[in-house]
């Protein structure tokens, strides 16, 4: 086996276009399950048993079904009731609501960890609870939790090639492409694989970097 330079120049342009699809994929679905996991462990703190328990088995039920399985069903099963929408768009859908249920026990668990004092203390100041929330405990629980976060990002950025099963040409998807086409698979095979790893070990150092930061 021979290493052809020519094959990586020519796969080159259709790996740039997979990129641009996998960080679309990739911030796109991390601003969904950031936001959505906020709202789904604010309704779990709510007192209303009629809010949290459907709430749990919601999030548990997508938390313990694989994405690839999600990922089906949007892109197949709802176009059956009329509900479409483009392969990307499902794509970053699924990702953001899968990882969202990850991003609730975040959340929650720096919700917990803000001191009791902090309540008191807004509680004593007959602060509104919006204020409360707002001012008082979001800041605090949402600085402990950027470290888990950011790890969680590079998660769904190495889950990012599921999303060739719908048709979507992220990079894993082009090089795919490329290698059927050409009947060459080990230059833009390596090149995804190296390029996982510039992308995801430097974000590992940076998270790591972070949280040591945080934690001071």
């Amino acid at each position: 086996m021979t290493w052809d330079w020519d094959a990586v120049g020519d796969f080159m342009p259709h790996f740039w276009d997979g990129l641009v699809v996998t960080l679309q994929a990739l911030v796109l679905g991390s601003l969904i399950s950031f936001a959505l996991g906020l709202v789904w462990a604010l309704l779990m703190r709510t007192p209303t048993r009629w809010v949290r328990w459907p709430v749990g088995v919601v999030t548990e039920f997508i938390r313990n079904t694989p994405l690839l399985v999600q990922l089906f069903f949007l892109f197949y099963v709802l176009p059956e009731w009329d509900i479409t929408f483009s392969a990307l768009t499902t794509g970053v859908v699924a990702i953001g609501l899968h990882y969202s249920t990850y991003t609730m026990q975040v959340y929650r668990a720096g919700i917990e960890g803000v001191p009791v004092g902090q309540w008191e203390a807004a509680t004593a100041l007959n602060l509104p609870v919006r204020h409360t929330w707002t001012a008082v405990i979001l800041p605090q629980a949402i600085r402990r939790v950027v470290p888990a976060l950011g790890n969680y990002v590079i998660s769904m950025l190495k889950d990012t090639p599921l999303l060739m099963a719908i048709t979507v040409l992220e990079m894993l998807g082009e090089a795919r492409l490329f290698s059927q086409q050409h009947f060459q698979f080990t230059e833009p095979l390596t090149v995804i694989g190296v390029a996982f790893i510039l992308i995801s070990y430097p974000a590992s150092l940076l998270m790591r970097a972070l949280e040591r930061r945080l934690v001071r």
